[in-house]
């Protein structure tokens, strides 16, 4: 599990660069930052709750 994790995160920082480096891509960008910070989000909330 928290190697998918990782991946996805790598995946939506790669998408967010690319947005933010074209600038026609801006849309990219910011829905790669939505999308890192949700799945961080997640990984965190699921990582804790797998703790107890």
């Amino acid at each position: 599990m928290l190697i998918f994790v990782i991946v996805l995160l790598a995946a939506w920082l790669i998408l967010s660069v690319v947005g933010f480096a074209i600038e026609g891509l801006l849309w990219l960008g910011l829905i790669g930052v939505v999308l890192f910070v949700g799945t961080a989000a997640i990984g965190a909330v699921r990582r804790k709750s797998l703790r107890r």
